[in-house]
C-alpha cells in the first residue's frame, strides 16, 4: 500500500511537472526576452532599515519595487506583517493587483525552531507556520521560507529538522506551497549539513533558498561560500543574492559574483534571483540598484555562455 509520505511525494511530483512546486520559473529556456537565464525579484529585507524607522510599511513596499527599482516581483518578511487578518491580506493582495506586482515567497522569522531538539517546542514552532502558508497561498506566493534551528549536536538538531520540516512540508503540501531553508546560520551555515537535512525529507516541495552570504556557523567558524551554494543548489526553489559594499567598478567586494552565479546557472536553475541589500555604504536605494545592476551585467554574461 502508499503510505501517507508516498501519496504526498506523488502529489507534488505532479504539481512540479506543471511548473507549480519547482525552483524554475515557467519561462525556463536559457535565454530570455531581457537577456538573462532568472528572474528577478525584490527582498523586503533590503528597506530593512527604512521600515523599521517608520517611513515605509509592508503595504507601500510593492509599489516602492516598481516605481522606484521597476522590480515586479516581491519577497516579503514575515515580522513586517501588521497581522495576518484577512483584512490586511486582503488589502495586499489588492494592492499588488493595482501594481501588478508577483508575489514570490515569504521569510517566516520569529515562529520558533523547526529544529528545536524538544518535542513539544518544535510541534509548536510546526504549527505557528501554518498561518504563514494561508497567508502565503492567499497572496499567490509559492513558497515560504523557515529556518532549521536547533540547539544541540549536529546529529541531535538534523534529527530534529528532519522531523519538524517533513510535517511542515506535508502541511503546505495540501495548498500548493513550498517550504525552502536558507542557510541563516548555525548548522544550517554548513552547505553538507543542510543539503543531507534536504535529502532525509525527501518531499518534492522541501528545498533550500541558497543565500549568497550567510556562511558563518558560529564563533568565527566560517563555511566555503562557493562550496556551500554548490551543495544547497540541487534544492534550490529560490536564490538570495546578499550583496554588502561595492568597488568603483560595480563588483561586490566581499565575493566573486560571477563565480558564484555560474555555479547557478550550472545547476540549471531558471527561477528567482532575490536582490537582498544588507550593506551599510551606501543607503538602502542606491544598494539595491547596485545590486541590480550587477546581477544583470553578470547575467547577462552568464546567459550569453561566457
Amino acid at each position: 500500500m502508499t503510505n501517507r509520505r508516498d501519496f504526498l511525494k506523488n502529489l507534488l511530483a505532479a504539481g512540479a511537472g506543471m511548473g507549480l512546486l519547482s525552483g524554475v520559473s515557467p519561462k525556463v529556456n536559457d535565454q530570455r526576452d531581457d537577456g538573462l537565464f532568472f528572474d528577478l525579484s525584490l527582498a523586503e529585507w533590503s528597506l530593512h532599515r527604512t521600515i523599521n524607522s517608520g517611513k515605509m510599511t509592508n503595504l507601500d513596499f510593492p509599489r516602492v519595487a516598481r516605481e522606484e527599482f521597476d522590480i515586479r516581483a516581491v519577497e516579503y518578511v514575515s515580522t513586517f506583517f501588521k497581522t495576518t487578518k484577512l483584512q490586511y491580506v486582503s488589502e495586499l493582495r489588492n494592492i499588488c493587483v493595482n501594481e501588478g506586482i508577483n508575489n514570490v515567497l515569504i521569510m517566516v522569522d520569529g515562529e520558533g525552531d523547526l529544529g528545536d531538539t524538544d518535542n513539544a517546542a518544535r510541534e509548536k514552532a510546526v504549527e505557528n507556520h501554518f498561518k504563514w502558508i494561508e497567508t502565503a497561498k492567499y497572496l499567490g506566493c509559492q513558497t515560504i521560507r523557515v529556518n532549521a534551528r536547533g540547539h544541540g549536536d549536529s546529529q541531535e538538531v538534523a534529527r530534529a529538522a528532519i522531523d519538524g520540516l517533513g510535517r511542515l512540508s506535508e502541511r503546505a503540501a495540501h495548498d500548493g506551497i513550498n517550504v525552502v531553508v536558507e542557510n541563516h546560520g548555525g548548522h544550517s551555515s554548513n552547505g553538507k549539513w543542510l543539503a543531507g537535512v534536504i535529502r532525509s525529507v525527501d518531499m518534492p516541495n522541501c528545498g533550500t533558498l541558497p543565500d549568497f552570504g550567510n556562511f558563518t556557523i558560529g564563533e568565527g567558524q566560517k563555511y566555503d561560500r562557493y562550496k556551500g551554494i554548490r551543495e544547497l543548489m540541487p534544492w534550490a526553489k529560490g536564490v538570495s543574492a546578499k550583496t554588502y559594499d561595492f568597488d568603483e567598478q560595480g563588483n561586490e567586494t566581499t565575493m566573486d559574483f560571477h563565480r558564484i552565479l555560474k555555479i547557478v546557472r550550472d545547476a540549471h536553475y531558471h527561477g528567482y534571483i532575490g536582490i537582498e541589500y544588507e550593506g551599510s555604504r551606501l543607503g538602502e536605494k542606491q544598494g539595491i540598484a547596485a545590486t541590480k545592476k550587477l546581477l544583470e551585467g553578470v547575467g547577462e554574461s552568464l546567459s550569453r555562455g561566457r
